[in-house]
């Protein structure tokens, strides 16, 4: 090596979903030596049954003003679409508590100032990537179209609605006539929507996330499936704990990005997120994608509807309910059959069914930076249900703060 030629900074970046997969690619443009590693094939995981939903407009956090009221609910009524089993209600009450403060309305404020920020210009982006993998036909915009049934339930989302204004988002108000005009066929309980006329969908968020790992492979990334036991610091430098095939490897940086157990990683370090699995859950319907032409929203049921290249794809709901207990097939049939009363038609389609876990902060702000006091140690985790939006808004501010620090001879 010259004098003149610097040694590429090399980094591994723990977990290939989205925002992991994303990281890599971005970092490996700015000339870093990048392994990504997961247990899985990048976007095997959450990423998979992501419902692909662009939608900048998402600025209010999950917990508002008023979250307290609705905690009994959550706790006793099983088809609540934010569900906490009683038997989790005691490893849970730390997130709660913190959930429900997070409700307060300065806290909220904070919140969308930063949620906001993340999401800037992301359709352009995404739109963009999607060109430049070759996957052009994965990127749908044709807006998002929320649904309720009267006013008063319109009424009741009044200061989500307010928020998104005051962030400068346009939104249409539609009667009935005006839904028929964009989605016909939606069942008539539906009366009143909002339409955010420039808000996309990825058709396939799984083949999205494959497209980016073809791409970081081919640009010379190195991909590896291993489980990792632990990180470990080794001098300035980070050693990959159990997985074998890096078990001579030392890198500058490590970037966390393992989603819902990324708290596993992190709290041996001194670095304790608050952060819960937000169990989501799908139901895939075989061959309807026509039943929508966008992404649809019952808003007082909290439930997608999106077309998906290879057919409906129906997902929402919130549960809290820990990172090893099976999925609750309760939950799935509810989503059924909310979808099979929206939508005429699927009584007979096949369809199959899908969870996975989500990492939520109490705020709904992901965490995306460094770790005080452990250099060269980065983190992206806490992203929710908006992973796929802001991933290539995350990669691109990792990217950015890593290599402001390595100029700076951190």
């Amino acid at each position: 090596m010259s004098s003149g030629q610097q040694r590429a900074r090399r980094v591994v970046v723990i977990g290939a979903g989205i925002i992991g997969t994303s990281i890599a690619l971005e970092l490996n443009k700015r000339g870093a030596d990048v392994t990504l590693l997961d247990r899985d094939e990048p976007g095997r995981g959450c990423s998979y049954g992501n419902s692909g939903a662009i939608s900048p407009s998402s600025v209010a956090p999950l917990a508002m003003p008023g979250v307290l009221a609705s905690v009994p609910k959550m706790l006793l009524d099983r088809e609540s679409p934010l569900y906490l089993p009683l038997a989790y209600l005691p490893r849970a009450m730390p997130w709660l508590l913190r959930f429900v403060a997070a409700a307060r309305p300065a806290v909220v404020a904070d919140a969308a100032a930063k949620l906001a920020a993340l999401h800037a210009d992301c359709l352009r982006a995404h739109e963009a990537m999607c060109r430049e993998l070759g996957v052009p036909e994965l990127f749908l915009q044709r807006g998002h179209l929320h649904l309720y049934p009267n006013e008063a339930a319109l009424a009741a989302d009044a200061q989500g609605w307010e928020l998104r204004k005051a962030y400068g988002f346009k939104c249409e108000r539609l009667d009935r006539t005006g839904i028929d005009a964009l989605e016909p066929r939606v069942s008539g309980r539906y009366q009143r929507g909002m339409w955010l006329a420039d808000h996309a969908t990825i058709l396939n968020p799984f083949r999205y996330v494959q497209a980016m790992a073809r791409t970081f492979s081919a640009a010379g990334g190195k991909i590896v499936r291993a489980d990792v036991a632990a990180l470990r610091c080794h001098g300035s430098r980070w050693i990959v704990a159990g997985a074998s095939e890096l078990a001579d490897s030392c890198f500058d940086a490590a970037v966390v990005a393992a989603g819902a157990w990324s708290r596993a990683l992190l709290s041996p370090l001194g670095f304790r997120l608050p952060l819960e699995s937000q169990r989501g859950y799908h139901v895939q319907f075989h061959g309807a994608r026509e039943v929508v032409s966008r992404t649809v929203v019952l808003a007082d049921k909290k439930v997608f509807f999106t077309p998906m290249e290879d057919g409906l794809r129906v997902g929402g709901t919130v549960e809290i309910a820990g990172l090893t207990a099976p999925p609750n097939p309760r939950r799935a049939s509810i989503l059924a059959r909310i979808a099979r009363e929206a939508f005429e038609g699927l009584e007979n389609i096949p369809n199959t069914v899908w969870m996975g876990h989500r990492p939520c902060l109490p705020n709904s702000v992901p965490v995306v930076g460094t770790v005080p006091g452990r250099q060269g140690l980065w983190v992206a985790t806490g992203h929710g249900h908006m992973g796929l939006m802001d991933s290539l808004n995350t990669a691109k501010r990792i990217s950015q703060q890593m290599f402001r620090a390595s100029a700076n001879g951190q």
